[in-house]
């Protein structure tokens, strides 16, 4: 056995027999006298885990990940995140919901997701050139680390507010103006009209089109608008305003909504689903999140407030990994309350909810089921309770349902990246095809795009389940888990790429779940690859609105940052990959469309050229995605023993060793941490995990 294959292994040698992969039992853990110094004075032990590194060279081993070198790469890497060897373990207190489950099953993403990590790449990438890194390491040498996270939300929200300076959509531009307007609008009518005419009043000057939730949002900022400057919110006369304090009124909504719901749940990400990784790490990817360019353009440029909606969803995942079930429902009908565009990501969520009532079996998913269908139907019941007997007529629960789901405006509205508009330039779908049989072709492929998604969460709850202990009462997640951020990629670029009244800024569905992956991911993997190029090309695919909205600077100064931030260079991928060469295309066509831009001027005969040249370019590189998501998918499901015949005695010589007592399932990272760190979650970060 090689010195990396040790490192995995706990200090009294390695293990004699050559043809099994075993884990270190907890029992041996507390014999170690350097792991037995660190323990916490609290009476509660965490569990810790520490997964094996599979051998290469050894014929005839059962592991079941052994036998594919090119799905899952074997071999051990060090954290690129950091210059530092492995923390040691630091156990805490254990969590209530994730006790009393025992499951034979690793729901890690660590040897899972090294099918990403590129097998050429040099183990020397040469002089640090991530400017994040570089800083967080300067922070943490010079004993500052504590300041490390109150920076980089002061840092964050500087660049917020420079975006903001900027101009918005359609200023000046009466007389319908933009969608700054449209929000301005919306505090106007909710404040002065009574909820039933909320979404009947003046529907052709922007009527309210979003779920409740927007509407009670907007309903709170209009107080607080008409309690500053009542001329900024009146009724019918401040159409179209754009005075200097109202503009500073409706930048600050953004601003501190963004605060309030999107900053804390990247933060309880990086806590939660990047707790056994170091502080360094964790900071590193919170900076990833918070400064990713396509959102900032669109909410603190262009004027929404899709990280409500964005927040409201990651809460959601957050709460799905410490098995808090129904809190979790609650908040992803919160987000679908604030956007309907949240449906983007139900399949994904609804699927990993029933893969785990089909874990836990009877009567413990049965009971689970219930629970959240009640807790889901009675969240949208108080959010449409206003629009229901006996405060309005039944009749009157139409009126927003038709303003949400708006069939009745065609395929689609403008030159969108996505699979519609691309192929109507040799197809013209709405000239062969009625309205109704496109909203069905739509939901078709829409269905067919993320049922893979859906069928592999099934199928791996449904045989791990076979051979899982069944304790009464466990709320604890499942081997499913590692799998959702790719079914939350999978299942919003399908809806992206396929379903009808698709916008350019829904492309921020997407980028949600990749740039968490992406977070804890190798410089030199594919994940890290894939991940830069999907939020670069997404910020390309905008930039016709963009343009049009005078936001060139803030276009070309967030991406440049934000790479540079992340180290990010094409040149640098696993050389002559797939992922090297289709980035270095796609860069050389963006760019090389940007200098035809300046210059010539597109022919009069087609006045949308350059439009219709940028949906051309980031079109398939969303469908590439779409399918690598799918991809990963079946590879995690494939190691995880989803796709073939579970038996109890197959499962567990395959996954544990045979004298080896079968560990207890937690999260892992979404990051590089294959094989060799351990699972809990760590909300407490030990100094002995953090020493610099």
């Amino acid at each position: 056995m090689d010195s990396e294959g040790l490192s995995a292994l706990p200090p009294d040698g390695p293990r004699k027999s050559p043809h099994r992969v075993r884990t270190i039992s907890v029992n041996s853990m507390r014999s170690i006298p350097a792991i037995a110094a660190l323990r916490s004075h609290s009476e509660y032990e965490r569990p810790e885990i520490l997964a094996p590194t599979p051998r290469q060279a050894v014929v005839g081993n059962r592991h079941l990940l052994e036998n594919s070198a090119t799905w899952v790469n074997l071999r051990h890497s060090d954290s690129p995140e950091s210059s530092r060897a492995v923390s040691p373990t630091s156990p805490g207190r254990r969590f209530s919901s994730l006790s009393g489950h025992p499951v034979r099953f690793p729901t890690t993403l660590s040897s899972l997701q090294e099918t990403e990590h590129a097998a050429g790449a040099p183990p020397d990438r040469g002089p640090e050139q991530a400017m994040a890194r570089r800083w967080i390491r300067w922070m943490h040498k010079r004993g500052m680390k504590g300041w490390v996270v109150p920076s980089a939300l002061l840092a964050s929200t500087c660049v917020k507010v420079c975006v903001s300076l900027g101009s918005y959509s359609g200023e000046g531009i009466p007389p319908m103006f933009g969608d700054y307007e449209a929000q301005r609008h919306w505090m106007e009518l909710t404040i002065h009209l009574p909820i039933r005419r909320w979404y009947t009043y003046d529907t052709h000057y922007w009527g309210l089109d979003y779920p409740p939730l927007t509407a009670y949002v907007s309903w709170l900022c209009g107080v607080v608008g008409h309690w500053l400057e009542p001329s900024w919110v009146a009724l019918d006369t401040s159409r179209g305003i754009e005075t200097e304090g109202s503009k500073i009124f409706m930048r600050s909504t953004v601003i501190i909504l963004d605060a309030l719901i999107y900053v804390p749940a990247l933060l309880m990400f990086t806590r939660i689903w990047q707790g056994s990784r170091s502080k360094r790490t964790q900071n590193l990817a919170l900076v990833t999140l918070l400064l990713q360019p396509a959102l900032l353009l669109v909410d603190f440029g262009h004027f929404q407030y899709n990280s409500v909606m964005l927040g409201f969803a990651l809460l959601a995942i957050n709460l799905f990994a410490l098995g808090q079930d129904l809190a979790g429902a609650v908040c992803f009908v919160l987000s679908l309350g604030f956007k309907q565009m949240a449906l983007y990501y139900s399949p994904a969520i609804g699927g990993y909810l029933i893969a785990k009532c089909i874990y836990l079996g009877f009567p413990n998913g049965g009971k689970l089921f219930l629970r959240l269908a009640l807790v889901t139907s009675m969240s949208f019941l108080v959010l449409f309770l206003p629009f229901l007997p006996p405060f309005a007529p039944i009749s009157s629960i139409f009126d927003p349902m038709t303003r949400i789901f708006p069939f009745g405006r065609g395929l689609f509205e403008d030159k969108v990246a996505n699979f519609w508009c691309a192929s109507n330039v040799v197809f013209k779908w709405r000239k062969w095809a009625s309205s109704a049989f496109l909203v069905k072709l739509s939901a078709a492929l829409t269905a067919l795009g993320f049922l893979p998604t859906v069928l592999v969460s099934l199928r791996v709850a449904w045989q791990t389940q076979l051979i899982a202990p069944r304790q009464g009462g466990s709320t604890l997640h499942i081997p499913v888990l590692p799998l959702l951020p790719y079914a939350l990629l999978t299942s919003s670029m399908s809806f992206f790429l396929f379903s009808f009244q698709v916008h350019e800024k829904t492309i921020l569905l997407p980028l949600l779940p990749i740039t968490l992956l992406l977070s804890g991911a190798p410089m030199d993997s594919t994940v890290f690859g894939w991940g830069v190029l999907a939020n670069n090309v997404a910020v390309f695919s905008m930039w016709p609105l963009l343009k049009r909205e005078g936001l060139g600077v803030q276009y070309i100064a967030l991406t440049i940052l934000w790479n540079r931030l992340l180290g990010y260079n094409p040149f640098r991928l696993p050389s002559k990959s797939f992922i090297q060469l289709l980035s270095l295309g796609v860069y050389a066509a963006g760019l090389g469309l940007h200098i035809l831009e300046l210059l010539i001027l597109p022919p009069g005969r087609y006045p949308d050229m350059f439009a219709v040249l940028n949906v051309l370019i980031s079109t398939p590189v969303f469908c590439l995605v779409w399918l690598w998501s799918i991809k990963c998918g079946v590879e995690m499901t494939w190691a995880l023993g989803g796709l073939g015949n579970v038996s109890p005695r197959h499962t567990r010589t395959s996954l544990v060793g045979d004298d080896e007592k079968p560990f207890e399932s937690a999260t892992s990272s979404i990051g590089p941490g294959q094989g060799r760190r351990r699972a809990p979650f760590d909300f407490e970060q030990d100094l002995t995990t953090d020493q610099t």
